[in-house]
């Protein structure tokens, strides 16, 4: 994988070897992850991506310990912690619910990891303001959890587990009780601090926005399987599955017939329109059907004498999103989805429509694999 190449310098310090996690139930067993294998370095924030029910959270309770593999092995710093409990995996974790000390307040909450490793109180004293301030909990120092809202005790949660600076900090969905103006804050100083402080973060959300802004690499689960993992540029313009390209934003579908390959780029038939694409994944062969994505913002409106892939229709519906106007189109190769920044040209129902995109935006994705 290219992303993680560029770090070849940088320690493998959590790995996972072909890792399944099984509930027993009565219609049988229930594979809630399914022979996960992947790599986390030193310093990364490696984000596990994917809907209620894919695994994720799984896969992060069998890092930290907190659940155990019916198969596979769970390794930290190169050291088999597959059988360890918790409490002996220098690991850290922030779950959704906030395990509050409710005696406590704020600050003798965020103190408390300190306090019993018998760390100086100036010490203490100025590390829990650092995380008061960043979080924004300076006036809520005082109060004990249940005066506090859902959003403030995460951010209290939060700030516990960095008081620590651990080897690995996982957080499941830390974010989701945050409304969209604090959590925006938070999560760009999140980004911020992970830099500043290098230790490595295992982040999982169902929020594919947080997870492109993010990380390092992401990991795309679904149904107890890693899909694919990636950077980001590589999940959203060089998806390996027809789930990961649909997960992670929208895209266009286009299905055709292979007429002429080439070392990447190949020419395929759609509804009698010939289209050139490229094939990142994989290599397909003259008369197989294949998929080709286009994300809808990646198409240009107009005509271009050069453009290879070009098509023309009339626009059938018209949506304003914020900045963006988004477009339905019914062409000859389908009906397509298309995106543009507001106060460009104005189009109305009905209006005839030229399109072209390039040939490296028009992407192959490969066929699913037969169970």
């Amino acid at each position: 994988m290219p992303h993680q190449e560029a770090k070849f310098h940088l320690q493998k310090l959590v790995s996972l070897e072909g890792v399944s996690k099984i509930y027993p139930s009565s219609k049988g067993d229930v594979y809630a992850v399914r022979d996960v294998t992947l790599d986390v370095q030193a310093g990364e924030f490696f984000s596990i991506l994917g809907s209620s029910g894919s695994g994720k959270t799984t896969t992060l309770r069998l890092i930290g310990g907190f659940e155990i593999p019916e198969y596979g092995q769970v390794f930290l710093s190169g050291e088999d912690v597959t059988l360890k409990p918790p409490y002996r995996r220098d690991v850290h974790t922030v779950f959704q619910k906030y395990a509050l000390f409710p005696q406590m307040n704020v600050v003798q909450n965020i103190a408390y990891p300190l306090s019993v490793q018998g760390v100086a109180k100036d010490e203490i004293k100025r590390r829990v303001g650092e995380l008061l301030r960043m979080f924004q909990i300076e006036e809520l120092s005082d109060r004990i959890p249940s005066q506090l809202s859902g959003g403030q005790q995460q951010r209290v949660a939060l700030a516990r587990a960095l008081i620590n600076r651990p080897k690995v900090l996982l957080l499941d969905e830390p974010l989701s009780a945050l409304d969209a103006k604090i959590r925006e804050g938070v999560r760009e100083e999140l980004r911020e601090l992970q830099r500043k402080t290098n230790i490595t973060f295992i982040y999982v959300t169902h929020d594919q926005e947080e997870a492109l802004a993010l990380s390092d690499p992401i990991a795309v689960m679904h149904d107890g399987k890693v899909e694919q993992i990636g950077t980001p540029e590589e999940i959203y313009s060089r998806p390996k599955t027809r789930f990961v390209a649909q997960f992670i934003g929208k895209a266009n579908f286009l299905v055709g017939t292979v007429l002429e390959t080439g070392n990447e780029a190949i020419v395929v038939d759609v509804n009698g329109v010939k289209l050139r694409a490229i094939s990142h994944n994989s290599q397909p062969t003259t008369g197989e059907t294949v998929t080709l994505m286009i994300r809808p913002e990646q198409f240009y409106i107009g005509s271009h004498p050069e453009a290879v892939n070009q098509a023309t229709g009339k626009v059938d519906s018209i949506t304003y999103i914020g900045q963006l106007v988004e477009y339905r189109v019914t062409t000859g190769i389908g009906t397509l989805t298309v995106t543009q920044l507001g106060g460009r040209e104005s189009y109305t129902k009905d209006s005839s429509l030229s399109l072209y995109w390039s040939i490296n935006d028009c992407v192959v994705i490969p066929p699913e694999a037969k169970p």
